[in-house]
């Protein structure tokens, strides 16, 4: 919960920091978990306090979007995705996206060995279980590989591994970090295709912030995102440890270690690219900023180039 999470603090903050804290808050876009586990070793280990920020984490969920508190300053920075953010702008928000922590976009089709789905043409004929509200998602990923959406059979499920695992669909769109995971903890081999690896670009898990903190909190914003990179490579170098301190600072969230192990091993690639090795964590180019122009123009958001903004993360890693 947020007030768990800005209790630490104080706990951050160390003996040898003695520098003036500035208040600020980061909008997570889910429940706590390993997801976050770069913002959580960001303030545990004091790489925000370091930079002069006293940070406290909110969290998303259902009930909890992350757009309204960046927008009326509650919190200055937003954890979102590129579609979501490209609708809100069309509704008239300010925004900027300022850093892509997903560079691979998570959405998979799940199946099984014994019915799989390799490449998108294999969804031709097989029952797909999923939310309606994706039904853009999949007729995205169809109208990129010359699939025939009218071949598959959708069939409404909630978000649950259980409709697979019973033979009541041959596959599931889901997240790669989530539904497979829960197959593996129950003795299961999911087979997952990557729908980021068939065209489909949507940048995720992107760090969000108003076109007035760009104005008038640049220096915030700055230290927000060095914390977070210093977090997340943190998190590369020693999954065990992110795992250890999710759990230690979330302890009633219902997260079990092995669950968030495989999640923090399934995110890795996801979240590490031959771009970022080359230029940072948080990178992207003018090539994947079009590849994802293209994606959600096909889902029905028309946006521009200058949704995203560089400049930060350029003075983020210019002074690493």
């Amino acid at each position: 919960m947020v007030g768990g999470a800005a209790g630490l603090g104080a706990l951050a903050l160390g003996p040898s920091v003695a520098r003036a804290q500035t208040a600020a808050a980061l909008q997570l876009s889910w429940l706590h978990s390993v997801q976050f586990a770069g913002s959580y070793l960001a303030q545990a280990r004091g790489f925000w306090a370091d930079e002069g920020l006293e940070v406290s984490l909110r969290q998303g969920g259902p009930n909890a979007p992350v757009e309204p508190p960046v927008v009326s300053g509650a919190a200055l920075m937003g954890i979102s995705a590129a579609d979501y953010t490209a609708a809100a702008v069309a509704e008239g928000a300010p925004f900027k996206i300022l850093a892509v922590a997903m560079q691979k976009n998570p959405f998979v089709i799940a199946s099984l060995p014994e019915n799989p789905v390799n490449v998108p043409a294999d969804l031709e004929g097989k029952r797909i279980g999923m939310a309606l509200a994706n039904t853009p998602v999949l007729q995205a990923l169809c109208t990129l590989n010359d699939v025939d959406i009218d071949a598959i059979e959708i069939v409404p499920t909630q978000y649950s591994a259980q409709p697979l695992v019973a033979g009541e669909v041959d596959c599931l769109l889901c997240w790669e970090t989530d539904l497979p995971v829960a197959m593996i903890v129950q003795g299961l081999e999911p087979l997952t295709m990557l729908m980021a690896d068939h065209g489909y670009a949507v940048h995720s898990q992107t760090y969000i912030a108003t076109e007035d903190s760009l104005a008038n909190r640049r220096a915030d914003l700055v230290a927000m995102l060095k914390g977070e990179v210093e977090g997340w490579n943190a998190y590369r170098a020693d999954l065990d440890e992110a795992v250890r301190v999710t759990l230690e600072m979330f302890p009633d969230a219902g997260l079990d270690q092995q669950t968030q192990l495989l999640q923090a091993e399934r995110q890795v690639p996801l979240m590490f690219s031959d771009l970022t090795d080359a230029n940072g964590f948080g990178w992207w180019t003018d090539e994947t900023v079009q590849a994802n122009i293209e994606t959600l123009a096909l889902l029905g958001r028309d946006v521009s180039p200058d949704l995203w903004d560089r400049s930060i993360l350029e003075e983020v890693h210019d002074g690493a």
